[in-house]
């Protein structure tokens, strides 16, 4: 029996504004599967994916991907179904997205390093009918069938990458085309293609609605300002699922190019550089905290560097890229730098490839469409002068409605108007770039005076013994918080006397000095790379307390 399509429910654009995206040619009615369509019919034999020592043609991703598409499709999937997929960075991971796509399964790709807590947080929210997990999670070691987490997600149908039996996903992939046809295409272009994750370092991450429409107008607009071509090698570091190695531009901008990914475990240095040399990479995307090893890397041993010759642009993003570590990139690492600000509910910046250096190093670039719409407001709600710090608030083409199934949090994150406040604070510039300078839920309140913590780090980061920081807020019962600088350093027996002396040196005014400093091996970070300031809160909040931790304070 044939059950009837169903769309899943989403915070539309009003109807004025699609019908001006339409018309701009920013919605072109086409779901995300033309990606993988059109570069079958111009180059199917050219490698899409390289996974270790395995390749793909595009001819074979298409191939394989409609192979679990038909299979999901005899099954009983359609249209308006929903499915968890939590893989590594593998080759199929694009083959299970693309594969979904095309029978119109809305996927939730959760981040390899969740666990159990949020993957069952996940399954509430969108009760998925397909789970697709992997045996390298621990979660998921044979056996793993009769789990009590499985059981919680109530999925119909789990098929996990690793399992040799009939159910594994390497049995569905390769199935062979031996039953009667069977009829299945993606979603509508202005219904949800997936889910997004947010960035945010508290709680779980909701859930971010986007269509074909909004996503494919942002990996294409991507392509145009970050040049992308059939040369392009991409290098994929970050976790896949991630929004910034998936589509500013990612995975799906390189595919819509015609080049190749190639994927690695990780970001660190020992597992990027070999194949940077190895595949001639010229594109990868980084976390600062990931800049930071590489930097190191090259700074220990010159010769490694002789491994970078084929890079030639590196994209960072995620997080605020410090400017003095900034300024090392060109020189230690011998690639151009793009910073991207960018958001999984939508708005992306870049520096442009010709932007001076002075303009790269200082700011995170300008939105990329020009129907993006930026308001740069006070705590009242006021429009701030140019040049002074205030909460991002954006709408636009690409830059979604509302939360999933969120209509509480959706009151308070948009406006009458439907701007989304990102709870970043920024800086904006004649030419229209922006500064971030902190979070909202970022500032620390000394007393009434308010400290933007990324204004401190970036100062402390000028210091030559210091590679990483994070300026958190701690409990004080007579100032209400004060500040903590959780510093990782190169030169051991830093003090805090000095270490404030510098700061003053470089002009910071004195309530906005750390209270306190705690020397780390390394600090702590979330799923998608950002550091765990929520952790350090909590870290520093024990210690207080009179906990043993395992810490040096300077």
């Amino acid at each position: 029996m044939t059950r009837t399509h169903r769309f899943l429910p989403y915070s539309r654009w009003p109807a004025a504004l699609a019908e001006a995206y339409r018309a701009k040619g920013y919605w072109q009615g086409e779901p995300l599967t033309a990606i993988l369509t059109r570069q079958c019919e111009l180059a199917p034999a050219a490698t899409a994916v390289i996974c270790g020592e395995r390749s793909f043609t595009y001819g074979e991703l298409d191939a394989g991907s409609t192979r679990l598409a038909t299979c999901l499709a005899r099954h009983g999937f359609q249209v308006g179904d929903t499915a968890l997929v939590q893989l590594p960075n593998v080759a199929e991971f694009y083959l299970v997205f693309f594969a979904l796509l095309k029978v119109g399964i809305a996927p939730v790709n959760a981040l390899f390093s969740h666990n159990r807590l949020e993957l069952a947080a996940y399954a509430e929210q969108i009760k998925p009918r397909l789970f697709i997990g992997s045996l390298a999670h621990p979660l998921f070691e044979t056996g793993a069938r009769e789990s009590e987490l499985l059981t919680q997600m109530g999925a119909e149908l789990v098929l996990l990458d690793g399992d040799e039996g009939e159910l594994g996903l390497t049995h569905w992939l390769a199935a062979q085309d031996e039953m009667a046809p069977v009829t299945f295409g993606p979603s509508p272009a202005d219904e949800v293609a997936f889910f997004q994750l947010s960035g945010g370092s508290t709680g779980t991450p909701k859930l971010i609605p986007r269509t074909h429409d909004d996503y494919y107008y942002s990996v294409r607009r991507s392509n145009e300002i970050c040049e992308l071509g059939p040369h392009t090698r991409y290098l994929c570091a970050l976790p896949a699922p991630h929004n910034f190695p998936l589509s500013s531009p990612g995975a799906l901008g390189v595919f819509d190019a015609g080049g190749a990914v190639v994927l690695a475990h990780d970001p660190s240095p020992i597992s990027c550089f070999p194949l940077i040399a190895r595949h001639e990479i010229n594109l990868c995307s980084l976390v600062p905290p990931a800049v930071s090893l590489w930097l190191q890397a090259a700074e220990a041993d010159p010769s490694v560097r002789t491994q970078l010759a084929s890079l030639s642009l590196l994209q960072v993003g995620g997080a605020k890229l410090g400017e003095a570590v900034a300024r090392k990139i060109a020189p230690l690492l011998g690639c151009r730098l793009q910073q991207v600000f960018g958001m999984a509910e939508g708005l992306v910046n870049y520096t442009r490839l010709d932007d001076p250096d002075e303009k790269v190093v200082h700011t995170q670039g300008c939105p990329m469409s020009p129907d993006d719409e930026v308001r740069v407001l006070d705590e009242e709600g006021n429009p701030v002068a140019q040049g002074q710090p205030g909460a991002l608030h954006t709408r636009g083409p690409y830059t979604f409605r509302g939360y999933y199934q969120s209509p509480a949090h959706n009151a308070r994150v948009f406006d009458a108007d439907g701007f989304y406040c990102s709870g970043d604070l920024v800086v904006q510039d004649a030419d229209g770039y922006l500064t971030v300078v902190g979070r909202q839920k970022d500032q620390i309140n000394r007393g009434g005076e308010k400290i933007a913590a990324e204004e401190v780090e970036n100062q402390l980061l000028h210091h030559p013994a210091i590679t990483q920081v994070a300026l958190v807020s701690m409990p004080d019962s007579t100032m209400g918080e004060k500040s903590c600088a959780f510093i990782v350093a190169t030169e051991p027996g830093l003090k805090a006397l000095a270490l404030r002396k510098f700061l003053r040196s470089r002009g910071v005014a004195e309530f906005k000095l750390p209270d306190r400093f705690e020397i780390l091996d390394a600090l702590p970070m979330t799923a998608v790379g950002k550091i765990d300031k929520k952790g350090l809160r909590e870290r520093i909040a024990h210690s207080l307390a009179g906990d043993s931790l395992p810490m040096t304070t300077v």
